[in-house]
């Protein structure tokens, strides 16, 4: 399910870093300070390559 502007906002920060997905490797990774940033994992060549787009 896609992740909305409000569902992200809301996100709060925990005693561990989490994931929160959105669609076919496209994540947001909420760190323990409460600061949020755009990951993308994929596959190339069958290596595991992970693209940080920002905040």
């Amino acid at each position: 399910m896609p992740l909305s502007d409000i569902k992200i906002r809301n996100l709060k920060r925990k005693e561990r870093p989490y994931k929160v997905s959105d669609s076919e490797g496209l994540f947001i990774l909420v760190k323990v300070s409460g600061s949020k940033s755009w990951r993308f994992k994929y596959r190339i060549d069958g290596k595991e390559k992970l693209l940080v787009i920002g905040a």
